[in-house]
């Protein structure tokens, strides 16, 4: 038997028994006659004790241990004189009476600690020991604890998990594929699924009413903090459903994980908003509303005063930062850099300083009267000490740094609580976007999301004003997940398709299997997917969602622990009937 307890087991009852323990060296301390050591596992740390008086052969075996080796010691535990509060193990240590090396390890290339020195490329490069870490191993264990949880609960509510396939069809709509040649129907290529949207609609059709899937997608995309090629969904669909039977259903699974994982309850349904307004007061369709501080649009109130960087633009506004005004100019140039930032494209920044004796200072004082200031910062219903932030240009460009404006100051005065959490859910979205480039219309979700009933006259006259029965579920301004009621209907389907620019024939052949199963009695159905990475790294608090996926890749798509992707052999391209000529860019 390797061992009888694990290194976090041990206890103040467990004292006078012998127990064997199997591990990591943590670290080595000597003291005089006598060298203690770390020893890790999975479940937690334990220190043992060498006594160079009582067994001077077996200490000196113990100082030649070096970081990371594996060890098996079987010894009396003891309560210890000084105790350690910071662990639970801290009341006892193992007296060692033997000590057996199972395995020597090299210096490891960075200290395995919760503060490790190791940046993120080497950590990465040797991910195996990073997960050796406390806190990247709680981060998996926490992962592992909502998908058991999300199985157990929709379990409950009679959903069903099926598995839909890895090798599909590609749909170029959308996000780029990954594709994968195929050796048996040569100069044909199988894609990776983004989501499993289609079949889990034709399990609805397949009368599977209630189905779920925790699902790996794949999406060949630009990389940043929140996203990876390859990424796991919680996915789910519904039928004979409306779009307030999701709502409820899947609002109840997320207050059920938040009182599962945190102990937190939260009252009452969980707000909503629709995407005008959150584009309107927040600038983004996933706002962060832990903190107020809403857009107020500024256009008329501020033109006609011979300001032509006010009277030249389409819009115009603000936010009141409250208890800024002391912000001095340096802070003020800070932030005028900061939305003139190339990724925020800002032109410049105004600012009202609402002073304790009721007078106004501001960047624009040569052209507003301080009646005039006094007058923009009650739009804002602003106090004495309070600032306010205008910034002016293109409307949706404007909305966009303004928006990352308020997310700064947000931050800046502590207001972005990691422990603190707004859910909302955004509905009423656009069923339309249009490309200027193309000059055509794309779905701003996907082909099947269904338009509000309400809008369907708009389809030949205002395809752009038509409202999508589509939601997302927001909490602190990352959006975890979405979906929408799916059109059910193939003439429905068949218009939709005729409106994004689809001729029968594209339509048939991309989609024709979805609308021959529709030609066999669909019923109507929806659903929405949350993305599994974002909800662990939210309840652990994380910036990126890396550190809570095992294998991670860099913001280059690159896996630097496999060296993946790589080169792959002559004869393997041979196989494949594939010839690689790489362009220069």
């Amino acid at each position: 038997m390797y061992r009888t307890h694990t290194c976090g087991e041990l206890r103040i009852t467990h004292a006078g028994q012998t127990v064997t323990l199997s591990g990591w060296v943590q670290r080595s301390r000597k003291m005089g006659g006598m060298t203690f050591i770390d020893i890790r596992d999975r479940y937690g740390v334990a220190q043992l004790v060498f006594n160079n008086e009582t067994n001077t052969e077996l200490c000196d075996q113990a100082n030649k241990l070096g970081r990371e080796f594996v060890i098996q010691v079987t010894g009396t535990v003891a309560e210890r004189s000084n105790k350690n509060s910071n662990i639970p193990t801290g009341e006892v240590e193992l007296l060692v009476e033997n000590l057996q090396i199972l395995n020597e390890a090299k210096t490891p290339p960075f200290t395995i600690e919760d503060n490790t020195d190791g940046g993120d490329d080497i950590r990465m490069k040797y991910r195996y020991l990073d997960l050796r870490r406390n806190n990247v191993r709680s981060n998996l264990i926490l992962r592992h604890q909502i998908t058991f949880e999300t199985r157990r609960y929709l379990d409950q509510l009679g959903f069903i998990e099926v598995e839909t396939p890895i090798l599909i069809g590609s749909t170029p709509e959308g996000a780029r594929d990954f594709v994968v040649p195929s050796r048996m129907n040569a100069g044909e290529f199988y894609a990776l699924p983004q989501s499993p949207q289609l079949f889990k609609q034709l399990l609805m059709v397949s009368g599977f009413d209630r189905y779920f899937q925790i699902a790996k997608c794949f999406r060949d995309e630009d990389l940043r903090a929140d996203r990876q090629p390859e990424f796991t969904q919680i996915d789910c669909e519904m039928s004979f459903i409306e779009q307030e039977d999701v709502l409820n259903t899947f609002e109840g699974m997320i207050k059920h994980l938040f009182k599962f994982i945190k102990n937190i309850d939260f009252n009452g349904l969980f707000p909503r908003m629709t995407w005008q307004d959150a584009m309107k007061y927040y600038g983004s369709d996933k706002p962060d509303i832990r903190f107020d501080m809403r857009f107020v649009e500024l256009k008329k109130a501020v033109s006609n005063h011979n300001f032509v960087v006010f009277d030249s633009v389409p819009y115009v506004g603000g936010i009141c930062a409250t208890g800024c005004a002391s912000y001095t100019r340096k802070q003020i140039d800070e932030l005028t850099d900061f939305v003139k930032r190339p990724q925020i494209g800002a032109k410049g920044l105004v600012y009202i300083r609402c002073e304790a004796d009721g007078t106004f200072k501001s960047s624009i004082d040569k052209y507003y009267t301080n009646e005039d200031l006094k007058q923009i910062a009650g739009m804002f219903d602003a106090q004495a000490g309070d600032l306010i932030l205008i910034l002016a240009g293109n409307k949706v460009k404007t909305q966009k740094a303004l928006c990352e404006l308020r997310l700064e100051m947000g931050a800046r005065l502590g207001l972005r609580n990691k422990d603190v959490y707004a859910p909302l859910w955004v509905i009423d979205f656009p069923l339309f976007e249009w490309d200027e480039e193309t000059q055509r219309y794309y779905a701003t979700h996907h082909p099947f999301t269904s338009p509000n009933l309400d809008d369907l006259p708009l389809l030949d006259t205002d395809p752009g004003q038509v409202r999508a029965t589509a939601y997302d579920m927001v909490i602190n301004g990352v959006e975890l997940g979405g979906g929408s009621i799916r059109i059910h209907d193939s003439a429905l389907q068949n218009r939709m398709f005729e409106l994004l620019g689809f001729t029968p024939e594209k339509a048939q052949a991309q989609f024709g299997f979805l609308m021959n199963a529709f030609q066999y009695g669909a019923p109507p159905h929806g659903g929405l997917a949350f993305g599994l990475d974002r909800l662990v790294s939210l309840f652990a608090g994380l910036d990126s969602i890396r550190d809570c996926i095992a294998f991670p890749k860099n913001n280059s798509g690159r896996d630097v622990m496999i060296d993946a992707p790589s080169k792959i052999d002559q004869s393997q391209l041979d196989e494949l009937n594939l010839t690689i000529d790489i362009k220069e860019k």
